[in-house]
């Protein structure tokens, strides 16, 4: 590692749709455990932690991810130095200047590590052993890249084309090459010199800046203000939306790194992937004698080639290959391996709809911990509440619905109207439309809660927010 403290920019946006219906809106792939028992962001986190010699990360996302994203990290035990809301999605190039921005708050000399959260790793060692390589680079002023040593005619990834040996590990930057059709990915792998386009940088803070400021001014110029325009909210930093918003929608590969004169590049074999489809999990994944991967409550009989996963009911298949099948709790995927990439246009389809299977699953996330549906029906629905010990929801009511709350386990603090009380296992009360209330875990174990609602009108909309630990409107 070099002697210069590397920050981790791990930038945490996107949809993640080709891996519907696990991954959607409301819960994109990175929060997801993908590929391991922990999710890919705080794998991501854990890869690059101060134990292994790095600096406290810097983290980027959205306002609806914002809580996702601290709790996640707080569970991987990492402090984050900041983490950066962006009011609206503008590609990598605007979140790379706004966490150069921070980087340099905390360290004038900054490197900063820029890695996508929901990319997989299996070589963390070399993984290491390449930012070193970058590190001895960056400090002289390169922007560096990390190439992957690709082990297919891949036609789905941009490649990296190497140039002049810099030193034993870097190159300059020849050329990038876009998605190539398959008979110039086969040329690109006997060839040797082309390297996958991995989305990982390593950066000195002060050039990237200085280089968007050239090649992207007006990417430069709307983020510095949105910077110096930032605000505290809890644990995060808000960066305001109309001076954000002006920032062009730019990649930091096309604003920067096809420009640059200092371009480098680290080929690595990393045992890497994006998993940007579900054909890349059974890629990565562990397959039996068939080559079947079967995740959760699955039994498959003479199957071969198959990626199955249950997220809830029983997945049987019987005389299948080559097969992709995805249930949650409230949607079923099944599909050949090689239209894997075609799952984004069903997404579309729901989304043009309106179906909420595009957007949010069963399972639905909150600050202070999680509910899910149960039934739905004309004037009611019940769900499963979990709240996390120690949280609380926000004091609220409805206009148009009343609820019964009964407590399955764990103590339930109640506050409804004047009155606040405990409620234990087995025991229940009842909140009247209208009625001021909260509902919280004063305990040291989840609180697990079933809910009734009844009423003309039950959608989440229906909240009237008086206060809120968690600073939503």
């Amino acid at each position: 590692m070099s002697s210069s403290i590397i920050t981790p920019v791990i930038l945490c946006g996107g949809g993640g749709t080709r891996l519907w219906p696990l991954s959607r809106k409301a819960l994109p792939k990175q929060f997801l455990a993908l590929a391991g028992s922990d999710t890919m962001l705080q794998a991501t986190l854990k890869r690059v932690s101060p134990e292994a010699g790095f600096g406290a990360p810097i983290l980027v996302c959205n306002e609806d991810h914002r809580f996702l994203v601290a709790e996640q990290a707080r569970a991987a035990g990492i402090e984050p130095a900041a983490i950066l809301l962006e009011p609206v999605g503008r590609n990598t190039a605007p979140a790379v200047a706004a966490a150069a921005h921070a980087a340099l708050a905390h360290d004038p000399d900054a490197l900063m590590l820029v890695l996508p959260s929901d990319h997989v790793i299996g070589d963390t060692p070399a993984f290491r052993e390449a930012v070193a390589a970058a590190a001895r680079r960056a400090v002289s002023g390169d922007l560096v890249t990390f190439g992957v040593k690709p082990t297919r005619p891949e036609t789905g990834y941009g490649y990296i084309e190497t140039g002049t040996a810099l030193d034993e590990r870097a190159f300059r930057i020849s050329r990038f090459h876009e998605k190539p059709a398959r008979e110039t990915a086969e040329r690109y792998l006997a060839d040797g010199r082309f390297f996958w386009n991995s989305g990982m940088f390593l950066f000195p803070a002060r050039v990237v800046l200085a280089e968007l400021e050239s090649s992207a001014p007006a990417v430069a110029e709307a983020v510095a203000a949105a910077y110096a325009g930032r605000s505290s909210d809890l644990d995060f930093v808000r960066l305001p939306k109309e001076i954000f918003a002006s920032a062009p929608d730019l990649s930091i590969d096309v604003g920067v790194m096809e420009k640059t004169a200092h371009g480098a590049v680290v080929p690595a074999d990393l045992g890497w992937s994006d998993v940007g489809a579900w054909d890349a999990l059974w890629a990565i994944g562990e397959r039996d004698a068939a080559g079947v991967v079967a995740i959760g409550d699955v039994v498959a009989e003479n199957v071969a080639d198959s990626y199955l996963r249950s997220e809830g009911p029983l997945v049987a298949a019987v005389g299948v290959r080559d097969l992709i099948v995805v249930a949650t709790n409230d949607a079923v995927l099944v599909a050949p391996k090689h239209e894997a990439q075609a799952v984004k246009t069903i997404v579309e389809r729901l989304r043009a709809a309106r179906r909420p299977e595009a957007e949010t699953g069963a399972l639905t996330y909150r600050p202070w911990g999680s509910y899910q549906c149960i039934d739905l029906g004309d004037r009611f629905q019940v769900k499963r509440i979990v709240v996390k010990p120690g949280r609380k929801l926000s004091l609220q009511m409805h206009h148009h619905r009343a609820e019964h709350w009964i407590v399955v386990s764990g103590t339930a603090e109640v506050t409804c109207d004047d009155k606040t009380f405990l409620l234990n296992e087995n025991q229940s009360t009842y909140i009247p439309q209208g009625s001021v209330h909260r509902l919280g875990n004063p305990g040291k174990i989840p609180l697990h809660l079933i809910e009734v609602q009844s009423g003309g009108y039950l959608g989440e909309d229906d909240i009237v927010r008086i206060a809120d630990e968690f600073g939503r409107a």
